[in-house]
């Protein structure tokens, strides 16, 4: 998908609505620094209370506007399958480079679960997906093997790893290999990470 850097943008408002003049510095920002790719609608980004009106225009225009300088990668994950479904379709037609799938929080659904989920996402859309892991925000954590099966699907290309949990993240590397590309979800472990052969 890529390798490097990343950033996940805030979304600045400005009186309850999206300021996009304001967005076009943050992304001239990110842009003049030479980063990678674009999070847009991601935990950083207040996702969890925008509308999905906002979460669309707000991916449509970071498309329009990053115009192939760097990838973009919409947040599209949520608790519902059918709502994540609607949302990845939408943000693939936009022409987002990936979705970010966060874990469903709060339902507490299996490891078989988590399985129908991701591959009922990952068969619905034509661009990668990258799977989500964020435990302390979600209540759920994706089990090393559980990445094993969800690798074989040729639209799952990566895993944002935020567990924090270190010897969990080599298993996955481990069981994963080229499969399946790891990034670093906290700042504190990119280089632990990059030691495990973590893209970025």
């Amino acid at each position: 998908m890529f390798e490097g850097v990343a950033t996940a943008i805030v979304t600045p408002f400005n009186q309850g609505t999206i300021d996009f003049p304001v967005m076009n510095r943050l992304l001239d920002l990110q842009l003049a620094a030479g980063v990678d790719a674009i999070v847009v609608c991601g935990t950083t980004g207040e996702a969890s209370t925008m509308t999905d009106n906002e979460k669309l225009a707000l991916i449509a225009h970071t498309v329009q506007y990053c115009a192939g300088r760097c990838k973009v990668i919409a947040g599209t994950g949520t608790n519902d399958t059918a709502h994540s479904l609607q949302l990845s379709r939408v943000a693939a037609s936009m022409g987002a480079d990936a979705v970010l799938m966060v874990t469903p929080y709060y339902n507490k659904c299996t490891q078989a679960g988590l399985i129908a989920h991701y591959l009922s996402v990952a068969d619905a859309v034509n661009i990668p997906v990258i799977l989500y892991n964020v435990p302390s925000r979600t209540g759920m954590n994706i089990q090393p093997k559980t990445y094993l099966e969800l690798s074989k699907h040729p639209n799952i290309v990566a895993a944002k790893e935020a567990s924090g949990n270190i010897s969990q993240i080599a298993m996955i590397r481990s069981l994963c290999g080229d499969g399946l590309d790891i990034y670093s979800g906290n700042d504190d472990q990119i280089v632990p990470i990059l030691s495990l052969g973590g893209k970025g």
